[in-house]
């Protein structure tokens, strides 16, 4: 099975002509890009690329470089400015891909394609903490990770973060906060506290750290619950380990959260499926126009089939995660409950080149078993429950508690 990102084994292919080795995954990231087959033809058996010919794209194997020569020689002898040679080779090469107007489609740097490989692993370098706000607008400390230094420095859930290396939050997003907090590992950072009356200060260095990507527990009346967060590469084995506990302990039902998940590895995707999916029933199907040119099927193991089921999901539930979904519902495994996911039915693969640079560009459409694209028009769930703003505040988890209620009554 060839590998798209969404993960699993790799196919190392090498080019005929004066590319260095390559790597090439596939994954289904949702909000993110991920990445495909550019090369103009690829032999997926053998894995060599065909560098002759026009290729799917119906591009000419060499372009004309003259009009590109005369803008970098205008703009070497004219601009007032300081640039380098690799910035002006970097932006080629994010011109070429952004020429598609695929907004999956992209080129990433070396410390790009590092970044997102670490946030799609759900690894980075921080203080290990959960980030939010209260129900006023306040940045609060949703919960420390144990073991992080976020923990060890004696963080508690319900703190107020007032300010950040002396800069105040007052008007601060989660997502300014995060990236102030975040840093490169053995470096500090410093919050200001508000916990209770208490006015505290926390320096805190900062560590590598890596979050699971899936997390289970037992709720009241024996039910499972399994949250996935992203589809990583730890995803298929803590998922298989998960079920086989819940199986253990002979839950009566499971609820599969995928809110806010925005995808990730296909095979991982894959492979959550079929813990609930028959062996053999189909999980997608990738199409090029009406041309069906793969289809992959449920893998074995299915030890969650007949165990009622739901799947939440949300307007941030993308890719991989609307993949499982379909698959799910479609084979009769799961009743889906939420709000409309987000809509992503499209496929990349991820080339990662010698100097460390990648691309990520579309291959394909994927399918659902029941045949429908779901791009741009995202999965309805079978039971539309919104979650507001203020449920969220005072923790009355609407859409939780309608999974609940279904497996109660089912």
């Amino acid at each position: 099975m060839k590998e798209q990102l969404s993960g699993g084994e790799r196919s190392n292919v090498s080019s005929q002509k004066r590319f260095k080795p390559i790597l090439m995954v596939k994954i289904v990231i949702g909000l993110a890009v991920a990445a495909g087959m550019l090369v103009l033809g690829i032999n997926i058996g053998n894995g060599n690329i065909n560098m002759s010919g026009s290729g799917i794209t119906g591009l000419p194997a060499k372009l004309d470089y003259s009009t590109v020569n005369q803008v970098y020689n205008s703009l070497r002898e004219n601009y007032d400015g300081k640039l380098t040679a690799t910035q002006v080779l970097n932006g080629i090469k994010e011109g070429i891909a952004a020429s598609t107007n695929d907004p999956y489609t992209e080129y990433f740097t070396p410390a790009q394609a590092t970044a997102f490989s670490n946030e799609l692993n759900n690894s980075f370098s921080g203080i290990g903490a959960e980030l939010g706000e209260n129900s006023s607008g306040v940045l609060q400390i949703i919960a420390p990770i144990s073991g992080t230094p976020a923990a060890k420095a004696g963080l508690q859930a319900g703190d107020l973060i007032t300010s950040i290396n002396g800069q105040t939050t007052n008007g601060m997003t989660v997502d300014q906060a995060v990236n102030l907090i975040r840093g490169k590992s053995g470096t500090k950072v410093t919050l200001g506290i508000l916990r209770g009356s208490q006015d505290l200060t926390f320096n805190i260095t900062r560590a590598n750290i890596t979050v699971p990507s899936v997390n289970m527990k037992i709720l009241s009346n024996n039910i499972g619950y399994i949250q996935i967060s992203t589809f990583a590469n730890d995803t298929s084995s803590l998922a298989q380990k998960d079920a086989q506990q819940l199986v253990n302990d002979h839950v009566k039902g499971i609820v599969l959260d995928l809110r806010n998940d925005p995808g990730g590895l296909l095979t991982a995707a894959i492979n959550v499926s079929s813990l609930w999916v028959p062996n053999g029933k189909t999980i997608l199907t990738e199409r090029r126009g009406n041309t069906i040119i793969d289809t992959y099927y449920a893998e074995g193991g299915d030890i969650l089939h007949g165990i009622p089921t739901v799947v939440l999901i949300n307007g941030g539930s993308a890719s991989a995660s609307e993949i499982t979904t379909g698959a799910l519902h479609d084979n009769g495994d799961a009743y889906v409950i939420g709000e409309k996911s987000y809509g992503k039915g499209v496929v990349q693969q991820l080339i990662n080149f010698g100097d460390g640079s990648e691309l990520k560009v579309t291959v394909a459409s994927w399918y659902r078993p029941d045949g429908q694209n779901i791009n741009h028009k995202g999965i309805m769930p079978d039971e539309t429950v919104n979650l507001t703003s203020q449920d969220a505040a005072s923790n009355n988890d609407t859409q939780l508690n309608a999974a609940l209620n279904y497996l109660a009554s089912h």
